[in-house]
């Protein structure tokens, strides 16, 4: 569809979307150059997986004399669109691009795409095991990327007419999707299917506001097809008012509930503004639902999971753990049962799929001590889910929470705390306000607050763990927190405490 023969493209971020991004450039005949911030002697691993592509790299920074000549900037996930040259780029007129935008506009086949707030890469990845156990046998490979696993984007010449494509997408990759910056064409670029889990406040660190991070996410909704089918939950207060038209309550305020939402009228215009474009686009709009019947999609009916009417799988069957995966497998068979999936093919994965690393990943029990890593939990609102699993007084239960803030409300966090924890261990930059957080919170509720520590790196926090555990105790890592403070991504902090925890079981303190 695009011809890049020896035209001139940056890639800011060299990550796993920005080799992606190098390859893809490289097969295709553009003069390619990737910058990033850190200098060369902290990217080694990415260095070495460049292999020899024929790339120029300015490290270190992104000095604004990079654009000069370029025809099309690219940016890896965690790459802000706030930069300065970023910025520069687009008051020079430089068109932007990511490698989710690109697949989903050189796709060969149907694409569906997930967003959200919580939930995106267990619901992602349960609906691509269902579709590959609906179409195994078939010669129709499900190929599932974006946000997770391996970027697509360079492996589309693999990818047949017939296949399908899952792609879970982030706000960070989606807050470009706008044809006044991006690199078209959009109309009618968009998924065969799109999904928007759920709209709580996450991310603030990074979007000026929380209209300014759902717009992120509603542009999703923005560049469908006649043909898209749309799913929402019915039970997020966001996603249930985008659809309905109800912005406002009688007396003219916004109230959401649980981690409820700023009272604006930027919010509520941009509700408005994105219905519009739904009705427009006349796209089919399926629901799901953990609390209420619907009349089509997948909803939760006493004790079972059904979809369209047909009972798939009963609650007791499904191996994940908490209400909150509930609404993920509800979502999956929604999203999947839009495209082809069975519901035998539901019923096999609800009750064999038992969850993506470092999402209450069972790492350990020993001693009768559960060491559980949560790691994903980057918000208060997933440590909150993760809190909801475990019944108050039914177990002792020692949170290590902490990491990095990105400027969220964490009064709903201090109250689950207050709840059900019997020993709050904060750590790392976070965690001396979440300790202050959940005292203050107890002081105004005049409730006893659990026994709290300080300490400032994970280990210390193992470490204090351990000599805390008894028998009966679970151990739930489930910081709140983002993990820049001390650790590339979630994934090598749920890693380190793993290792912590094997290290500590050989080495009993």
């Amino acid at each position: 569809m695009f011809n890049f023969q020896n035209r001139t493209v940056l890639i800011l971020g060299l990550a796993r979307q920005g080799l992606a991004l190098c390859r893809y450039f490289v097969a295709a005949g553009a003069n390619v150059t990737v910058s990033d911030a850190a200098p060369a002697e902290k990217l080694g691993a990415e260095l070495a997986a460049l292999n020899g592509l024929p790339v120029s790299l300015a490290l270190g920074g992104h000095p604004l004399s990079l654009l000069d000549g370029c025809d099309l900037l690219c940016l890896s996930g965690g790459v802000p669109a706030q930069l300065p040259l970023v910025q520069e780029a687009i008051q020079r007129g430089i068109r932007l691009s990511n490698d989710s935008l690109l697949t989903l506009q050189l796709a060969p086949c149907p694409v569906i795409a997930i967003t959200g707030s919580s939930g995106k890469t267990t619901t992602t990845t349960l609906v691509g095991e269902m579709l590959r156990h609906t179409f195994a046998g078939t010669g129709r490979t499900v190929h599932v990327g974006g946000n997770i696993g391996t970027p697509i984007l360079h492996r589309l010449g693999g990818v047949g007419e017939d296949d399908l494509i899952v792609l879970e997408l982030s706000s960070f990759q989606l807050e470009i999707f706008d044809p006044a910056i991006a690199y078209g064409p959009f109309e009618e670029m968009g998924p065969d299917v799109a999904a928007i889990l759920n709209i709580t406040p996450n991310h603030l660190d990074r979007h000026p506001s929380m209209a300014a991070y759902a717009d992120a996410k509603f542009n999703l909704l923005r560049h469908l097809k006649p043909t898209s089918r749309v799913i929402v939950s019915a039970d997020d207060p966001v996603t249930q008012k985008l659809v309905s038209g109800e912005w406002r309550t009688a007396d003219g305020r916004r109230q959401t509930g649980d981690g409820a939402l700023p009272a604006d009228w930027a919010m509520d215009n941009l509700l408005a503004a994105t219905n519009a474009q739904l009705i427009t686009h006349n796209s089919q709009l399926l629901y799901f639902s953990r609390t209420q019947t619907l009349a089509a999609g997948a909803w939760l009916d006493g004790d079972q999971l059904v979809y369209n009417g047909i009972p798939f799988c009963r609650r007791d069957d499904v191996r994940l753990r908490g209400d909150h995966n509930i609404s993920n497998l509800l979502a999956a068979a929604t999203i999947s049962g839009a495209a082809g999936a069975t519901e035998e093919a539901m019923n096999a994965i609800a009750t064999t799929f038992t969850g993506v690393p470092h999402r209450l990943e069972e790492v350990s029990r020993l001693g009768g001590v559960t060491w559980i890593n949560d790691s994903i939990a980057t918000a208060p609102e997933r440590a909150i889910a993760g809190l909801r699993v475990f019944a108050p007084g039914e177990q002792t239960l020692v949170l290590l929470a902490g990491g990095k803030d990105k400027n969220l409300p964490w009064d709903d966090f201090a109250e689950e705390t207050l709840r059900r924890v019997n020993f709050l261990i904060g750590f790392g930059q976070a965690g001396p306000m979440i300790i202050q957080k959940v005292r203050d919170w107890a002081t105004f509720r005049r409730v006893r607050p659990p026994e709290c520590a300080t300490v400032t790196r994970l280990e210390e926090a193992v470490r204090l763990a351990a000599q805390l555990a008894q028998p009966g105790t679970v151990v739930l890592l489930s910081p709140g927190g983002t993990s820049y403070d001390a650790y590339k991504n979630f994934e090598e902090r749920g890693e380190h405490f793993r290792r912590l925890v094997a290290q500590m079981q050989l080495q009993p303190i």
